[in-house]
């Protein structure tokens, strides 16, 4: 049982994982492409998404799941398909007509949930409660909220700094990525 103290290298730690499993920077070419569709993405209204639905299934996400009779392991494939469908979609097979109400949903499905705070790190956060202090952990979700807000507000710039080129082949690379991190939540969830 860890005692109710800050541990700074915990912190660090846990930081680290966390912004190696959300990737904002590898999404961009994703945000990009869905303000393009949408008009627009609500920074804060997807960062609040994020940072609820993180600390909530860090406190209470097993119970959740086990009250519906779901496990970890049928909560990810679920992810790595809804996932799979978003990298299909970056790398130009589209599987669905445009939404009309996307303008008003996008930043939080599928932005906050499943592609932030997806299945990936819900499942990450579950493994990290058991080696490490639950408000270390919360720490370092702040933290990690804080990064994806900063990254959201300023993606227009990101665009510019990039340029259509550089989005192109950061898209395709990501819609690629996207596909193999579909794919291992998959194969690593079903035993292929």
């Amino acid at each position: 049982m860890h005692s109710f103290t800050f541990n700074f290298r915990e912190i660090v730690s846990v930081t680290m994982i966390l912004f190696a499993i959300i990737d904002i920077i590898g999404s961009v070419p994703v945000i990009i492409e869905m303000r393009r569709r949408a008009g627009h993405v609500e920074s804060e209204k997807a960062s609040i998404a994020v940072l609820g639905l993180m600390i909530a299934f860090l406190l209470i996400g097993e119970n959740i799941l086990s009250i519906i009779g779901l496990d970890v392991a049928s909560f990810a494939i679920a992810g790595s398909l809804v996932i799979f469908i978003i990298a299909m979609e970056i790398l130009g097979i589209h599987l669905f007509k445009a939404d009309e109400s996307l303008p008003s949903t996008v930043s939080i499905v599928p932005l906050a949930f499943p592609l932030i705070a997806g299945a990936g790190t819900m499942t990450t956060l579950l493994s990290l409660k058991s080696q490490y202090a639950t408000q270390n952990i919360i720490v370092a979700i702040v933290i990690n909220t804080l990064f994806v807000y900063m990254v959201l507000k300023n993606v227009k710039w990101i665009e510019k700094l990039l340029g259509r080129g550089g989005i192109e082949i950061l898209r395709k690379a990501f819609g690629v990525i996207l596909l193999a991190i579909a794919i291992k939540l998959f194969r690593n969830n079903t035993g292929l």
